[in-house]
Order: C-alpha cells, then structure tokens, then sequence
C-alpha cells in the first residue's frame, strides 16, 4: 500500500474506532504497538516502520494530536479533511 487512508467503525451512527492506514510493505503486521496518549496508538511492523494508528477515542481526537503523532514519527501532517469522516456522525 502506498498511500495512507482511514478507516472507520461506526456503531448506532457514530464513531466507535478508526484505523489511520500507513504506507507499508503488503506483507507487514503489527508485531509492537506504543500508547501516544488521548485514544492514539502507533502499530510497527518487525523492522520498526510505523505502519498504522489506532484511534481509540475518534470523537475526542484533535487533528492537531493527530499530527503531533504523525510528526514524531517523520511523516507528513494530514489534512483536515482526512478526519472529516471522524466528525460526520
């Protein structure tokens, strides 16, 4: 996958998770997982490249928390627009 996208679970109309997809290699999985804080969570594959972000909280997350994860992890920030589905409910 070369492109992050998000991915939403909604139950009774509103958003209970999200799963913000990182580029990766197909083949790669979760092996180590880190608590960012406020509902975020960073999955890794076995070499260490952050491959996707648990939202845990998806009504209580802020873009600005968002990309101060994407930041640490030297990737690019994500438009507002990607969160919009977050907020849809």
């Amino acid at each position: 996958m070369r492109q992050r996208y998000l991915e939403v679970t909604f139950r009774r109309g509103r958003p209970l998770a999200a799963y913000l997809y990182l580029p990766r290699q197909p083949a790669a999985k979760a092996v180590r997982t880190t608590d960012e804080g406020r509902g975020l969570r960073v999955d890794f594959d076995a070499g260490g490249v952050p491959i996707g972000v648990e939202i845990t909280a998806p009504q209580a997350v802020t873009i600005t928390e968002v990309n101060a994860v994407l930041a640490g992890l030297g990737l690019p920030p994500l438009p507002i627009e990607e969160l919009a589905p977050l907020r849809a409910a």
